[in-house]
Formats: structure tokens, C-alpha cells, sequence
């Protein structure tokens, strides 16, 4: 295991969920095939749920079904669940008993995937690929497998020496939250700032470098 990898699995170990959410922003997201073969690319819009407490989330009040399983188990669990007809990421970032994670909803492609990614989209050209929760998924052809899989060791994983740094990261309400009181504004959603793959990002905001340094 290399040391950023190390490093990674000790911030999601020990930090709060909304700080390995600004962590992950930049981060590299990749599929490893069963040919080998690789479709990946920088996580650039996710959102934190912080678990008991958040109305939002799916554990919320220690909720405790088969589908939630997951996010009961140790930091970097990966947690997928079906909304409607997608597949949602979402990594455990608290020891296990503490089911608080982050989702992840939009994902600049790398341009060594595009083609394949495209392919797996019906033919979907730019941020419309992986622009979303669901699309992304689609995009890096993630199945349902994964489910309770780490996202340190697993063949979909997370690749901290190829992170990029975001310019600035905004902070902002999360989407598709409503009548949760409180939760429904609260700024738990982090994004790279002009990125074109941002769920709902303005054609007018998007900035030429993607808003990256």
C-alpha cells in the first residue's frame, strides 16, 4: 500500500466527515476492470451525511435495515444504494457504529476513460457522462458488487497520488434535500468551483482551466 494511500485511510479513520468531504474533492475515483483495463476520474461534487443526527441521511436516528448495513462498517466501506434506476456511491468516513459518509455526485472524466465511459452513457458526450450520482456510476460501470467493499483495496477505489487541488472548493446546500428542516439549507454539499462535471453547473461559471491550480 503506497503512503498516500496510508495517509488517505488514516484522515477518513480520523477526521470529521465534513473534512474528508472537502477532502475528497480533487480526489481520483477508479475502476479497475476484469480485463485490467481502467475507467476513472477527479471527483469534483460530493456531499457529507452525518448520520444520526442529519434528517437527510439514510441512518438517520441509528436506523438499522439490511440496506444500511454498510454504513456500519469500518472508514472507506463502500455504501451503494438504488434510487430509482441508478446505482449512488457513497464512502464510510467514521469508525465502524458511526454511520455518517459521503455521496458522490460528480466526477471529471479522465480523458484516458472518455471513449469507454461515453460508451457506457448510451453515447452521452461531455460533463453529461458523469455530471450526477447515478451517471457517474453508469459512466465507470459499477455494479452492485461492490456493495460493502472497500474503497481502499477493492477494484473500485480511490487513487490519492494522482489528487488534483482544487482552486477553491464552495460549500453549498445539498440537492434533492426538501422538508428537512434545518438540513435542507445547512452547506454540507462541496464542490470544485468552475467545474463543467458540478450537478447543474451554469455554462456562464465554467472556468477555462476547470478550476483547478
Amino acid at each position: 500500500m503506497t503512503s498516500s494511500l496510508v495517509e488517505a485511510q488514516k484522515i477518513f479513520g480520523t477526521s470529521s466527515t465534513v473534512a474528508v468531504a472537502r477532502y475528497l474533492v480533487g480526489m481520483y475515483l477508479e475502476h479497475r476492470l476484469p480485463d485490467d483495463s481502467k475507467l476513472g476520474g477527479w471527483i469534483v461534487d460530493c456531499e457529507a451525511y452525518l448520520g444520526p443526527e442529519d434528517e437527510a441521511a439514510h441512518s438517520y436516528g441509528m436506523r438499522q435495515t439490511p440496506r444500511v448495513r454498510a454504513m456500519y462498517q469500518e472508514p472507506g466501506t463502500i455504501y451503494l444504494y438504488q434510487m430509482h434506476t441508478h446505482l449512488i456511491l457513497n464512502m464510510v468516513t467514521q469508525p465502524a457504529g458511526q454511520p455518517q459518509g459521503v455521496m458522490i455526485r460528480g466526477l471529471e472524466l479522465d480523458p484516458a476513460s472518455l471513449a469507454q465511459m461515453s460508451g457506457n452513457r448510451g453515447g452521452k458526450t461531455g460533463a453529461a457522462i458523469s455530471d450526477g450520482p447515478g451517471k457517474l456510476i453508469e459512466a465507470l460501470g459499477v455494479t452492485p458488487d461492490f456493495y460493502g467493499q472497500s474503497i481502499f483495496s477493492s477494484d473500485l477505489h480511490i487513487c490519492p497520488e494522482k489528487k488534483r487541488q482544487p482552486r477553491k472548493i464552495l460549500e453549498l446546500p445539498r440537492i434533492g434535500i426538501p422538508n428537512k428542516g434545518k438540513w435542507t439549507q445547512m452547506p454540507l454539499r462541496f464542490v470544485c468551483e468552475g467545474n463543467p462535471y458540478v450537478t447543474k453547473q451554469k455554462k456562464a461559471d465554467v472556468a477555462a482551466d476547470h478550476g483547478w491550480q
